[in-house]
């Protein structure tokens, strides 16, 4: 089981809202996830993001691969810097 940390999509229509999520590579976007690890809303200016950085690292030792949106966010909030 490939284990990804990917955005899940929630919210109405034209007003996203997104969970950061560890997941099962084969399951669906929305669908059934392992753990919530954060969530990014990019409603606001700039856009709100919130992690669990403690169990993100958990996860990322045990294997998962963030996508590259993911990764890219981690990077937005110093994740990465702070691994260093």
């Amino acid at each position: 089981m490939a284990v990804k940390i990917r955005l899940a999509r929630h919210g109405a229509k034209k007003k996203p809202f997104y969970r950061i999520v560890v997941s099962d590579s084969e399951s669906p976007r929305d669908g059934k996830f392992l753990e919530n690890v954060g969530t990014y809303d990019p409603l606001y200016d700039p856009a709100k993001i919130t992690l669990k950085t403690e169990r993100i690292r958990y996860w990322m030792d045990q294997g998962a691969l963030p996508t590259n949106t993911v990764q890219n966010l981690l990077a937005k909030e110093g994740f990465f810097a702070a691994n260093a």
